[in-house]
């Protein structure tokens, strides 16, 4: 089996065994891309030196990876699609609500995942999140949603922003 990102040879069985548990969480509650999500979230702490994931359980650090991605991306909260309360991810996972908050913690911090971060946010939640859209411009902050296109373009072929929204349509969201 290939591994979808560049994971250290060294952390290899662990990445596997910790994506094998989320992967199994997101079918039975999350969906794809909730599992593309974590996967991306393990494998960033797989590449660390020294990994985290070195140390502690398996389903400890999947159960803190599924919640860290959703508490980014407000996973708790019933107005969502999915949503799941973690006390279902901890018990799935069979670990104390304490180890998985902490480890959850932990994650966020190693990887500075904070509420509206847009590297942690789900792509279809982006045109949701203001952080994504907010720029400087000119000494100004706007928010390029709310610019003309040739504006926007500009923004994206500098990397700036994830796609153009002016282009975005409801059927694409």
């Amino acid at each position: 089996m290939s591994l979808p990102e560049k994971i250290p040879k060294a952390m290899a069985d662990k990445f596997s065994a910790v994506t094998k548990l989320t992967d199994a969480f997101c079918a039975k509650h999350l969906g794809e891309e909730y599992r593309q999500m974590i996967r991306q979230v393990v494998g960033a702490l797989a590449r660390k030196r020294p990994s985290p994931l070195s140390r502690g359980n398996e389903n400890a650090w999947a159960a803190a990876a599924v919640h860290a991605v959703g508490r980014v991306n407000f996973l708790d909260d019933p107005s969502q699609t999915p949503h799941c309360k973690p006390k279902v991810i901890y018990e799935f996972f069979g670990i104390a609500q304490n180890t998985g908050q902490n480890k959850s913690r932990e994650i966020r911090d190693i990887l500075k995942m904070e509420i509206f971060s847009p590297d942690w946010t789900l792509h279809s939640r982006l045109v949701d999140n203001p952080m994504v859209w907010m720029l400087q411009v000119n000494g100004l902050m706007i928010d390029i949603r709310r610019s003309p296109i040739e504006l926007q373009q500009l923004a994206f072929e500098k990397g700036l922003i994830p796609f153009i929204p002016a282009m975005q349509t409801e059927k694409t969201r």
